[in-house]
């Protein structure tokens, strides 16, 4: 008879009806599982996180995936195993079970996921609900120290409308023990390295009762190398083209546009950064300092390429009256020359279609006067001319002479240059140095 009625009693149905556990019964569902209402009920919780898929700056949002476990008694469970084939466990839907009415302070959107169907129920009376949630939660982000900021984000769990009285929230373990176990099942971090995970409890009042609430600190750090690459040293390396340009002629306007187009560029990545840093944080970060800054002193460069231009300008524009004058002297002169090489012409061109008879030495006596005087002109004109081109000589080379040597304001213009290119590298560089231990201290 005792063989017969254990292979009888070896099924989970025979379990479920020795409790009276069903639908119907709603004993098991309609209130805290308690035989004296003054016996508090306590909740050992405990969380794994699984993935950290995603934090959101400009919402500040942190999205995690956990798994919650948690477990409590119940006063009208209870079977001795030896009775049922030595089961000790059973699965039963979660619609015909109490559970704990617990909520997460931080989420502020539903899990799409739907919650598992089951719970697990022991001999002993304990009831054991386990949920994978993906939790999107309000995490205010400190990114003071951007890209290189350590974020701590809060999962606070309570009860809805039960006080300590009633029910009890009790974490499960320690802080080691859920950061070892969560570094085990961790299976992706996204941009985020994760740290640790600290767990506390606090007691609040509530109205007029007090909770406990159970909070779980999640820390974890930013992955800083594609920030690096993509944003910090792009920066510097217009920075360092901004100094390259003083290499450039300020004579022409190549300069000029080249400073303006590296300072849009950084404008571009100031409007990156915009959109990746929330607006209310409450102090600036630092990579925002670290980009104005930058901006400010290739604007100040801007600037000085801007004055030095206009002084050059300033020197060069008397000058052009000047050679514009010599050049209205020398066509002058030009003009007044013409007409005696006329007359050298004129003579040349008489002398040569002079064909006359043989004449008496008395006939050829003023013939040779006439001549003499002609060669007497034909060498006063040819050291005019000669004169004249000295002259013009003796100005081109003075005027290159001036043009070779600078004027006052250019030569101002280039001790302002090279003072403001001391300036600005050590200025840069100092910005530079102080930037880098603001953000590893």
């Amino acid at each position: 008879m005792d063989g017969a009625s254990s292979k009888e009693n070896c099924s989970y149905q025979d379990v479920l009806n020795h409790l009276n556990l069903n639908y119907n019964n709603k004993l098991f569902y309609m209130t805290r599982p308690v035989i004296n209402y003054t016996t508090v009920t306590e909740v050992n919780l405990d969380l794994l996180l699984y993935a950290i898929l995603e934090m959101k700056e400009k919402e500040q949002l942190f999205v995690p995936y956990v798994w919650i476990t948690m477990w409590w008694n119940n006063d009208y469970i209870s079977w001795n195993p030896d009775e049922f084939c030595g089961i000790s466990s059973l699965s039963v839907p979660t619609e015909i079970m109490w559970k704990p009415d617990l909520t997460i302070e931080e989420t502020i959107e539903k899990d799409s996921a739907p919650p598992s169907p089951y719970v697990t129920i022991t001999s002993r009376g304990n009831v054991e609900l386990t949920n994978d949630q993906v939790l999107v939660s309000t995490c205010r982000m400190q990114v003071y120290r951007f890209p290189f900021d350590t974020q701590s984000c809060n999962l606070t769990f309570k009860s809805f409308i039960h006080s300590d009285e009633e029910i009890k929230l009790v974490y499960y373990g320690n802080s080691s023990a859920a950061t070892e176990e969560s570094r085990e099942l961790m299976r992706t971090q996204s941009e985020w390295l994760f740290i640790n995970i600290t767990v506390t409890s606090q007691t609040i009042q509530y109205y007029s009762f007090n909770q406990t609430l159970v909070i779980y600190t999640i820390n974890m750090k930013r992955r800083s190398a594609l920030y690096i690459v993509n944003f910090l040293l792009p920066i510097v390396f217009f920075l360092c083209l901004d100094l390259a340009s003083f290499l450039i002629s300020d004579s022409g306007g190549e300069k000029l546009s080249f400073k303006i187009t590296v300072l849009l560029a950084v404008t571009v990545m100031q409007l990156i950064l915009n959109d990746i840093l929330p607006s209310s944080s409450n102090r600036i970060p630092l990579i925002a300092t670290y980009c104005i800054g930058i901006f400010a002193l290739m604007m100040l460069s801007l600037l000085e390429s801007v004055f030095v231009m206009y002084l050059t300008e300033k020197d060069n524009a008397p000058q052009d009256n000047e050679t514009d004058e010599d050049l209205k002297l020398s066509e002058d002169k030009r003009d007044k020359t013409r007409p005696e090489r006329e007359v050298n012409k004129l003579s040349h061109s008489t002398s040569g279609c002079d064909v006359s008879p043989i004449k008496t030495p008395s006939e050829m006596l003023p013939v040779a006067k006439e001549d003499g005087n002609i060669q007497q002109m034909k060498v006063s004109l040819a050291n005019d001319e000669l004169s004249q081109l000295i002259k013009t000589l003796t100005l081109h080379l003075s005027s290159r002479k001036e043009e070779a040597k600078p004027g006052y304001w250019t030569r101002v213009a280039k001790r302002i240059n090279n003072a403001f290119f001391l300036f600005y590298f050590s200025v840069a560089s100092l910005f530079l140095i102080y930037m880098f231990f603001k953000w590893v201290q």
